[in-house]
């Protein structure tokens, strides 16, 4: 890995993340905030995001899969853990670690706005435009990237490299078929 591109190094993810941190602080002040990560690939993210917000907060976790062992989205959408905790009237922050075609972060916000939280938005390390196919609004994000194929710090292929301290950008992998 190391002759591949580094496009986001680790101290400059470290600097967004507590930036990030800092804003969302002052933004959920004296509001009851869940703190809602997709797993697999928010967890790295999601768990230095936590750490830099300074307000009591709930953390939950959820999953949905439409890649698999897929370089890009079947186009379904399966959820395969949901939220435990009540978010009725509060405030939701979902944290991904990269929003990419839209459809997998679509499909949460309906299962999440079912809940009845106050308030839901988006928190991704990396709002990539390159390929969205819906539209939707990202109110707080890392990094914009508009193309190539991204992985570490959370960031994967085929669940290989999510353990790399930068991002790193990497030729697009040939795509098995979708199941």
């Amino acid at each position: 890995m190391s002759d591949q591109e580094i496009v986001y190094p680790a101290e400059a993810i470290q600097t967004r993340v507590r930036e990030l941190g800092a804003r969302l602080t002052r933004d959920y002040h004296g509001r009851p905030l869940v703190v809602i990560g997709v797993l697999n690939g928010a967890f790295i993210f999601m768990a230095d995001l936590v750490r830099a917000i300074t307000l009591d907060l709930e953390i939950d976790f959820v999953r949905a899969a439409s890649y698999g062992a897929a370089t890009v989205s079947c186009g379904t959408v399966a959820l395969t853990k949901q939220v435990e905790l009540s978010l009725v009237g509060k405030e939701v922050l979902l944290v991904e670690d990269i929003v990419d075609t839209g459809r997998t972060l679509a499909a949460l916000l309906e299962v999440i706005k079912g809940r009845q939280p106050n308030s839901l938005k988006v928190c991704a390390l990396i709002d990539k435009t390159e390929r969205r196919e819906v539209p939707l609004t990202v109110d707080y994000a890392c990094f914009t990237e508009a193309h190539g194929f991204l992985v570490g710090y959370g960031l994967d292929c085929a669940e290989q490299f999510r353990n790399l301290p930068a991002i790193r950008r990497i030729p697009q992998p040939d795509a098995p078929p979708c199941p």
